[in-house]
């Protein structure tokens, strides 16, 4: 794993020294962004543990004020604290944001087959309409749901992938179930570079120049995605077993003691936060 990690960095500084842009899948900068984290050095149990006690915390306090400070809470350890740009940030919770105002929308807006609500739509065979309630109840939800994702993004965007799998094996999370998230984690960044590398080839080849063409394209991709997925897993396995595979994962951990001012200070802010909830519910 220390050579996995290794390699990475050197990858990451090879992209900074080009300019700062970074042309890697969206997982694989997640990962690059975390190994490169200001907050790397705090314990990964507290904060994995923090960041599941705000999510909680969140979606049980249900009220717009609460997720809002969460919102900025999260936004400011992680840009303020953690060194990650605002630009990089926002870039990755686009995908989240997108899903979220896309199921809001659905959420917001009814049918019906007579003109009703403060707002309506005729299509034909009915009306999709709007009112006042449903569209600040959607809002309330959009406000919660995107205060869970961003305290969700505190663990994320500073804990690389095997500090969490080594939590989860701490927690006594069954190790059937923690090996198969790192394999799975890992091949998913696989599949995705090798779509990424063939889709850049169909690309240079003018394989999306039309319509039709790219529906081509894209069929031809996909299947030769699947044949080269299972390509890849032989080729995993072969690896793990040249490497004396007996059934476990062991990986090299670097030892983080938890800081008693750490654990102070999300003590304070978790009061705080529950007192303010509770003065304006």
């Amino acid at each position: 794993m220390s050579h996995e990690h290794t390699a990475r960095s050197h990858t990451g500084r090879h992209h900074h020294h080009k300019g700062g842009h970074r042309h890697d899948t969206g997982g694989s900068s997640i990962d690059f962004y975390a190994c490169h984290s200001r907050i790397r050095h705090w314990n990964p149990g507290f904060r994995v543990g923090f960041s599941i006690i705000l999510l909680l915390f969140c979606i049980l306090a249900n009220h717009p004020a609460v997720s809002c400070v969460i919102i900025l809470t999260a936004a400011w350890i992680t840009v303020g604290m953690g060194g990650l740009s605002f630009r990089r940030y926002f870039s990755v919770l686009t995908i989240p944001i997108t899903f979220i105002l896309l199921g809001s929308a659905a959420v917001a807006v009814d049918f019906s087959r007579q003109p009703i609500g403060d707002f309506h739509l005729y299509l034909f065979w009915g009306y999709l309409y709007l009112t006042y309630e449903s569209l600040l109840n959607t809002l309330f939800l959009i406000l919660k749901v995107f205060g869970a994702v961003s305290a969700m993004f505190i663990m994320t965007l500073s804990t690389p992938s095997h500090e969490l799998f080594s939590v989860l094996r701490k927690a006594r999370c069954p190790s059937l179930i923690v090996e198969l998230m790192h394999m799975i984690y890992r091949y998913i960044f696989i599949l995705m570079e090798v779509q990424r590398n063939m889709r850049i080839s169909a690309e240079s080849r003018l394989g999306f120049g039309d319509f039709k063409t790219s529906c081509y394209s894209f069929g031809q991709i996909a299947s030769n995605l699947f044949i080269i997925a299972l390509k890849k897993a032989n080729a995993y396995y072969d690896a793990m077993e040249a490497r004396c595979y007996d059934g476990t994962f062991a990986f090299l951990e670097e030892e983080h003691q938890a800081n008693p001012k750490h654990l102070i200070a999300a003590g304070i802010y978790l009061t705080a936060l529950m007192s303010f909830w509770l003065a304006i519910r």
